[in-house]
């Protein structure tokens, strides 16, 4: 019996992998991606209702905006002009600074981002936000978040379908849903990104912000500062993102290729 649940257990997986697009490697998917956006919707309302958040009039939240509308803009066309524009499909961006001392950013499906005003005095500048917001936003569309909340679903609910999570253990998939994507720790520790992941991050998020017009080569000191913000203790943004040599060498042997979309502003 258990020989023959462990093989309908890998039939699953292999079922639920499919190539990425943006990647050009096979992901495990379980969840539709109009299934997240739906969730992402419902849980990027209750997120806001539960925070305080700075109004558009705000200097911060003006930034965020500015930035986030630029970077979309890049999104869309880098896209379109590869007649990959089913990539971006249901997609409705909105942007949103948080009042908080925390160091973090995130983005959901369908492009519902949110930065933290704790994250600010760290970028310093708004290249730097740029950088950031790139990089997450990458992390959505690479479908990061998706493939990290599969696996949990393995992991935790034997690869059980949405729809039946959802139904039996409802607030089980909804933290799983909050952890994958990094929102906040009432729900537990945030999931690890793999080392891939954050290299597929840093390189497309650097596309997207050069071609936005914000200078790539600002990612390298802004992430020296994030490596040393708060001392010995990292901010929970860094928690488990990969911050060391490994990372400036690989953002410096992608830097040619994200030059190329540089324009200056």
């Amino acid at each position: 019996m258990k020989n023959i649940l462990f093989l309908m257990l890998i039939a699953s997986l292999l079922g639920g992998c499919a190539m990425n697009l943006v990647t050009g490697r096979n992901q495990l998917s379980l969840v539709p991606e109009s299934e997240l956006q739906l969730m992402a919707t419902s849980q990027y309302n209750t997120f806001l209702s539960e925070n305080k958040t700075l109004s558009n009039n705000n200097s911060s939240a003006a930034m965020v905006n500015r930035v986030g509308a630029r970077i979309a803009n890049a999104v869309t066309k880098y896209y379109t002009g590869k007649g990959q524009g089913e990539v971006l499909e249901g997609y409705k961006w909105e942007f949103n600074t948080v009042d908080s001392k925390d160091i973090n950013a995130w983005c959901m499906p369908g492009g519902k981002v949110v930065v933290y005003t704790g994250l600010l005095p760290v970028t310093q500048n708004e290249t730097a936000l740029a950088i950031v917001m790139g990089h997450e936003i990458a992390h959505a569309i690479a479908k990061h978040g998706s493939e990290r909340m599969s696996r949990a679903m393995v992991q935790q609910l034997g690869g059980t379908a949405l729809e039946v999570a959802l139904s039996q253990k409802p607030q089980q998939t909804r933290d799983l849903f909050m952890t994958s994507y990094g929102i906040g720790s009432q729900v537990g520790a945030m999931l690890p990104w793999s080392r891939q992941q954050e290299t597929e991050a840093d390189q497309f998020g650097l596309i997207f912000a050069a071609m936005a017009g914000y200078d790539p080569r600002e990612a390298i000191p802004f992430w020296q500062r994030m490596s040393s913000a708060g001392g010995a203790k990292q901010p929970e943004f860094l928690s488990t993102h990969p911050s060391d040599d490994t990372r400036m060498r690989k953002l410096n042997q992608f830097m040619p290729e994200a030059l190329k979309y540089y324009t200056g502003r």
